[in-house]
C-alpha cells in the first residue's frame, strides 16, 4: 500500500515537472519588447496608434529569427528600466545607449547601431561650435534621463550653460522651434531625420560632439542571460543574412552599424 502511494506520488510530481516545463517553454515561446514609442525615426506612435520605426523593424526582425512571438508595448522613458525590473516586459528595445551606469541594472547585448551625439541650434543663432565654451550663456534643451541629458549636465552646465531637460525628445525640439531654447543636444541620427521632416527649416546642425559616440543595445534583467544570448545570436544572423541592411535603408542611406 505504501508502495502504491509512493508510486502515486513520484508519477504526480513528474507530471507537476512536466507541466511546469511545458509552461516555462511556452513563456519562452512570447516575448514582451518595450519602446518607448517618442523617439523618430527610431520608434514612434502613428495617428492611428501604431508603432513604427528602426527599432520596431528590428525587434519583429529578431523575433522572426528567434521564432518567438513577440508583443511590442510603449512605456515611458524615465520609467523604462523599473518596469523591466518589475518584469512587466522581457526586454527593452529603445535605442538605449549601453552605458556604464545602465550596466549595473540591466544587462546589455551586443549593440545593433552605433551613434554619436549632435547639436542643433536656431538657424539664425551665433552658435558654431559644439565646444563647451561656445554654450556659455546658451539654454541647451535634452531629453531626460540619457546620455544627452547626463552631456548636458555634466559638460554645458559647467561651462556656464543651462541644461534643460524633456521627458521627451519632441517636447524638446517644439521648444527650440518657438525660441524657448538656443540649442538641442541628441543622438545624431533623430536629429539628422527631425530637420529633414519636421524642422520647417527653423534650425541649423551645428555638429557631432567629439567622444561621445556610443553603441544602441538591447537591455533584459540581469538574470535573463538565455534571452540575451538568444538576441545576440539573432542580431548576429540578421546582420549576416543581409535582413539588418533592408531595414537600416528603410531609415538611412548610410551605415549606422
Amino acid at each position: 500500500m505504501q508502495i502504491s502511494r509512493w508510486i502515486a506520488s513520484a508519477a504526480t510530481a513528474a507530471m507537476l515537472v512536466m507541466a511546469a516545463g511545458s509552461l516555462s517553454a511556452q513563456a519562452q515561446e512570447k516575448l514582451k519588447i518595450a519602446t518607448e514609442g517618442a523617439y523618430p525615426p527610431f520608434n514612434t506612435v502613428t495617428a492611428d496608434g501604431k508603432l513604427t520605426g528602426f527599432d520596431i523593424d528590428i525587434a519583429n526582425a529578431l523575433c522572426a529569427q528567434m521564432k518567438v512571438e513577440c508583443e511590442l508595448v510603449t512605456q515611458d522613458w524615465d520609467g523604462m528600466i523599473p518596469a523591466l525590473q518589475a518584469r512587466k516586459f522581457d526586454a527593452i528595445i529603445a535605442s538605449m545607449s549601453i552605458t556604464e551606469e545602465r550596466k549595473k541594472q540591466v544587462s546589455f547585448t551586443n549593440k545593433y547601431y552605433t551613434t554619436p551625439l549632435s547639436l542643433v541650434a536656431l538657424k539664425d543663432s551665433d552658435i558654431a561650435s559644439t565646444e563647451p565654451a561656445a554654450l556659455a550663456g546658451k539654454t541647451v534643451g535634452a531629453q531626460a534621463s540619457t546620455t544627452q541629458a547626463d552631456y548636458a549636465q555634466d559638460v554645458y552646465s559647467k561651462a556656464g550653460a543651462e541644461a534643460k531637460l524633456y521627458p521627451t525628445q519632441e517636447e524638446a525640439v517644439a521648444d527650440l522651434m518657438n525660441g524657448r531654447l538656443d540649442a538641442v543636444l541628441s543622438d545624431k541620427f533623430v536629429l539628422m531625420d527631425w530637420m529633414k521632416k519636421s524642422s520647417d527649416g527653423c534650425c541649423k546642425m551645428v555638429g557631432d560632439v567629439k567622444g561621445t559616440e556610443t553603441e544602441a543595445g538591447i537591455a533584459v534583467r540581469k538574470e535573463d542571460n538565455a534571452l540575451r544570448e538568444k538576441l545576440n545570436a539573432a542580431i548576429d544572423a540578421i546582420v549576416a543574412d543581409g535582413t539588418y541592411k533592408k531595414i537600416q535603408a528603410k531609415y538611412f542611406d548610410f551605415d549606422i552599424y
